[in-house]
């Protein structure tokens, strides 16, 4: 499959590693954050809708930024890729951990639990929006609190929704998997593959 040249919004370099298993060229974008902060969440957003949104907003965020650059003739306007990753439990959203402490408590939540992993993908091209979303079931086994505290002094709980990453330690931490493991990871491969062809 032949997918279009793209620039990929995002500073996570699982995003970028997962684009260039499945042969997309791509450029990313180190577009500066509108407040360096997550998206707040509004009063009763689902998680499902809290994603979604974020996902739009970091999309239209980086196209005003890139058509700027364009416009003073610093970079070519090419199709434009986000995504933002949401974990949630009983309909709590867990973002990432703001320090040590934080991702202890959010771990031992999620421990001998299943939780949601909700990742939604934005492409803009040519002024239309293609949207995709996955969503995967993720059940933890049962983790005592030594382990907890080794994963959190490893460094990979943070900057990562939910305090894990699928692709490091925490993946002995998963019983079961339901949905897509790319998805988990912060891009899943089919629902974008299938966004790319659309403009192929």
């Amino acid at each position: 499959m032949k997918y279009p040249h793209i620039y990929l919004a995002s500073a996570s370099p699982r995003r970028h590693e997962l684009l260039t298993q499945i042969g997309v060229a791509h450029e990313i974008l180190n577009v500066p954050p509108p407040a360096g902060e997550d998206e707040p969440i509004l009063p009763g957003e689902v998680p499902l809708d809290y994603v979604q949104r974020t996902a739009l907003h970091k999309a239209e965020w980086a196209a005003k930024w890139l058509n700027r650059e364009a416009n003073e003739g610093r970079r070519i306007v090419r199709p434009l890729l986000t995504a933002d990753t949401t974990v949630a439990l009983a309909h709590e959203i867990l973002g990432k951990p703001s320090d040590h402490d934080d991702a202890i408590t959010i771990l031992c939540k999620l421990s001998g639990q299943t939780h949601q992993v909700y990742t939604a993908v934005v492409l803009l091209h040519d002024r239309q929006v293609h949207k995709a979303l996955s969503t995967s079931d993720v059940t933890f086994a049962k983790l005592s609190h030594q382990c907890i505290e080794d994963y959190v002094k490893t460094g990979e709980a943070f900057g990562k929704a939910g305090a894990y990453g699928i692709q490091g330690h925490a993946a002995s931490f998963i019983q079961h998997l339901a949905g897509s493991y790319s998805g988990v990871m912060g891009l899943p491969l089919c629902e974008t593959a299938a966004l790319l062809s659309r403009i192929a």
